[in-house]
């Protein structure tokens, strides 16, 4: 086991290293970060001594080493739509923000997704079974943009049960989050569906009842924790999805979070947040799919083994 979870940080390392390099030459293929901080009446002196202060008069290798090191340290540079402030600075605030709305959508997908999907396993065929598969249909079609309009047409502006932007009140997290949320009930839903399905017909479990234990205990003890292996892999990139930053819902609803920073600071190309971002985005995508495989090896004991046999 700790040999295993040892090559999954070395990979996880070399990942974010990757992801570094790509961050970084992407933001310049745009153009010149100093088009978007220089005066257009600058003269030759002022732009030299400005693209020294920048580090802009290094070559890009050199440039690309004061980045690393820089961001190691956790710092990204200055904001050049926010001055004043550093682009870690802006991130903190605006993260808040989105990791509420992020646990209230992340919660919505396992209290509605994993109990309707195992439902619908349990009661194949019924009327339950046929609405849940509706439900999925409908959340793995339908475009979050679209949803989102929608729904500040129907509840905001007609109905006035809810705000139609901003972040004020609890009231202000049911709309965005419902838009963030729906694509990953359906999804959850009909991956517990199928995997409840095979579950529930292997010999492990038919034994479990055959010893006299309850059905209600065979379903939500013995076979949801094994029909849980498959979902995992997915609910790792749902998780990574919804805690840095839904853009689309954030941009619709006009949320103060990373989504819409992101969005944002890409329209002003304000490199140094861009890259914050995205590095920061890029980590926590990383450090998700390594504790998935943690998971994985404490869940299922063949993938640590075969793990060690390839070694």
């Amino acid at each position: 086991m700790t040999r295993y979870i040892a090559v999954s940080v070395i990979r996880a390392v070399f990942t974010v290293l990757a992801v570094s390099v790509i961050v970084f030459l992407l933001a310049r293929i745009t153009g010149d970060p100093f088009d978007v901080i220089a005066p257009i009446d600058m003269s030759r002196e002022d732009e030299l001594a400005l693209r020294t202060k920048w580090g802009l008069d290094e070559p890009v290798y050199r440039q690309y080493l004061s980045f690393l090191a820089n961001a190691v340290q956790g710092d990204f540079g200055q904001s050049y739509i926010y001055p004043t402030e550093t682009s870690t600075g802006v991130i903190r605030d605006r993260l808040p923000r989105t990791l509420q709305l992020g646990v209230v959508s992340v919660l919505l997908v396992v209290v509605v997704g994993v109990p309707l999907g195992v439902l619908s396993a349990v009661r194949r065929g019924s009327v339950t079974d046929r609405a849940a598969r509706s439900i999925a249909l409908f959340g793995q079609s339908v475009p979050d943009f679209w949803l989102g309009i929608m729904l500040i047409w129907i509840f905001a502006a007609k109905l006035r049960w809810f705000p139609t932007s901003g972040a004020s009140g609890w009231k202000s997290f049911v709309l965005p989050s419902i838009v963030i949320s729906i694509f990953g009930i359906a999804a959850m839903l009909r991956l517990f569906r199928s995997s409840m399905l095979e579950t529930l017909d292997t010999e492990y479990v038919k034994l479990a009842r055959l010893k006299g234990l309850s059905r209600t205990k065979v379903i939500w003890k013995h076979a949801l924790k094994a029909a849980s292996i498959a979902p995992l892999t997915f609910f790792g990139t749902l998780l990574t999805r919804i805690l840095t930053g839904a853009t689309v819902a954030e941009i619709v609803f006009a949320w103060p979070g990373v989504g819409l920073l992101a969005y944002e600071a890409a329209n002003a190309r304000d490199f140094p947040v861009v890259q914050a971002l995205a590095l920061f985005t890029s980590v926590i995508i990383v450090m998700t799919n390594l504790l998935v495989d943690i998971l994985y090896a404490y869940l299922d004991p063949r993938v640590r083994l075969g793990a060690s046999a390839t070694s």
